[in-house]
């Protein structure tokens, strides 16, 4: 009989679970989280859950009923500090180990630390467990004034969230634009404007040195000498993979995360990695990479199960992901990365419209704010590798689905 043991509490451990159960698996699992839940939807914690929306019974992506009908043991609250790949076992903080056959590392990643002087003060805050929420949602909601270190995806959510809630917000951005790293230009102007729109500070290429206060924060100082006063400071300012445990005991890694093969095999072939942790090369656009996307979680949770199982399923999936700012949903179809022409199709100024980015007359990616056609059709268009006519993909005349179909000649 083969044991599983899983680690991690996010989408990727949940999926493996539901594959698991899916797939008839037979054998002894055990999921490991050092967290003292079930293992829960990350997203909302920047949005709804904030804002106290939804509240936390809402997050579990399975029930504790469905892991004990699966028949998956759940060992909560409780790390695993070691891995022992001769005796096949891990151990957990409390001293006791567990035997494995097959073992998965969904372990994720933590939110990157501000390292300036007063990085150490109480009042600053990251988004990346429910825990690191809960413990900013009561100064959340009596303050008055919020800083937000780094114009990310996080950065913007929750700026969204505290203009909603009515509280004076800044933005602070080390880079020349918002969202400079995955976006074109002409989104990261939209997405200033729709933030300035609503009230929010954003302030570009300002590094910050230090924050002051004495026992908590009461402001951020920048390189060029500008200073913020806030009753509370968030950083979103990346996420760094959790290596640490494949790294101790000689498994593959680079700086961004664990490297697996098309089935999520480590270096080891009795240990796979899954989600945000891994280091993978990416089928379409011919490169290695690692994604923070739920469905990445998903798919090469499904990938390494199906592995496990016998069968020779590979991860090969088209990346995708989403962002919610004051009720617009913004769907992300590819990876812009080497982009040689931007076509919009729809109005900015509507708060309706689809960013195209192509290279040598092909498209690479999509950015779409409220164009939910424009997002379902441009990830077949993107994983046809077919040639588009700029002309078709700007009329906004016609339905988006009728010019997929010509383009796809379908």
């Amino acid at each position: 009989m083969t044991r599983i043991v899983i680690i991690g509490g996010g989408h990727a451990a949940a999926q493996l679970a539901t594959s698991l159960r899916i797939k008839k698996f037979e054998g002894d699992v055990t999921l490991v989280s050092d967290e003292p839940v079930v293992p829960y939807q990350r997203p909302p914690l920047s949005k709804m859950y904030l804002s106290g929306e939804i509240s936390a019974d809402r997050l579990p992506i399975l029930r504790p009923q469905a892991y004990e009908g699966a028949g998956i043991t759940l060992k909560l609250g409780l790390r695993a500090t070691a891995i022992d790949r001769t005796a096949h076992n891990i151990t957990l903080a409390d001293g006791s180990t567990l035997a494995y056959d097959k073992l998965i590392l969904a372990v994720g990643g933590h939110a990157r630390r501000l390292s300036c002087a007063g990085h150490d003060l109480a009042g600053i805050h990251y988004v990346r467990t429910m825990t690191d929420t809960d413990s900013m949602r009561g100064e959340f909601n009596t303050a008055r004034s919020i800083v937000i270190i780094g114009g990310g995806y996080i950065g913007l959510e929750v700026a969204a969230v505290a203009r909603k809630a009515g509280k004076k917000v800044t933005i602070l951005e080390a880079a020349d634009r918002i969202l400079q790293r995955v976006v074109a230009p002409e989104v990261s102007e939209f997405y200033t404007g729709l933030h300035r729109a609503e009230g929010v500070e954003i302030h570009t290429g300002q590094m910050v040195t230090e924050i002051e206060g004495n026992d908590r924060a009461s402001a951020v100082v920048t390189s060029d000498g500008s200073r913020f006063e806030a009753d509370m400071v968030v950083a979103g300012i990346g996420l760094i993979a959790n290596t640490e445990l494949a790294e101790k005991v000689g498994i593959e890694t680079t700086p961004a995360g664990i490297t697996v093969g098309a089935h999520c095999q480590t270096s080891d072939p009795d240990i796979y990695a899954v989600g945000d942790v891994t280091w993978h090369h990416n089928a379409h656009y011919g490169r290695w990479l690692r994604l923070e996307s739920v469905q990445n979680a998903v798919d090469q949770a499904k990938v390494a199960i199906a592995h496990i199982m016998g069968e020779e399923e590979t991860y090969d999936a088209l990346p995708w992901f989403w962002s919610d700012q004051y009720g617009l949903k913004l769907q992300i179809a590819g990876l812009s990365e080497g982009y040689d022409r931007l076509v919009m199709r729809g109005s900015p100024e509507d708060r309706s419209v689809a960013f195209f980015y192509l290279k040598e007359g092909r498209m690479l990616a999509a950015d779409c704010v409220g164009r939910i056609a424009e997002f379902m059709n441009a990830k077949k268009i993107i994983a046809a590798s077919v040639n588009v006519d700029e002309n078709m993909l700007t009329d906004d005349s016609r339905p988006f689905k009728e010019i997929a179909a010509e383009i796809l000649g379908s």
